[in-house]
């Protein structure tokens, strides 16, 4: 299945979500690929999750196994996570005295019946 992508590429500074995305019906696993070309500012982190829902407007909070490698660098972070709804999005924090993160992310889904 081609990739989708969820967040453009942009310089970010503050947390944030990305838009919602649909599960694909069939599909029991989705892989999250984040690329980061620019990294600014004093002890730059970003924190990154996927969080699910069943409506595509209540979101529950990621579990451990959902959430991404700590990013403080330029460089691609990928994550293969089992589907646990009908939605998902991804949520990130950006930690640092002013920070700067340029990133895009994409989503690979994968897998048969839930």
């Amino acid at each position: 299945m081609p990739s989708t992508s969820i967040v453009a590429s942009a310089a970010r500074t503050t947390n944030g979500t990305s838009a919602a995305v649909a599960v694909p019906l069939g599909r029991s696993g989705v892989s999250v690929q984040v690329g980061v070309s620019a990294v600014a500012g004093t002890s730059p982190n970003m924190a990154l999750s996927v969080e699910w829902s069943t409506d595509g407007v209540a979101w529950f909070k990621s579990d451990p196994a959902d959430t991404l490698a700590a990013i403080t660098a330029t460089g691609n972070v990928s994550k293969s996570i089992a589907a646990k709804g009908d939605f998902l999005r991804l949520a990130w924090a950006i930690t640092g005295t002013t920070p700067s993160l340029t990133f895009s992310a994409d989503l690979w889904f994968s897998g048969g019946q839930f």
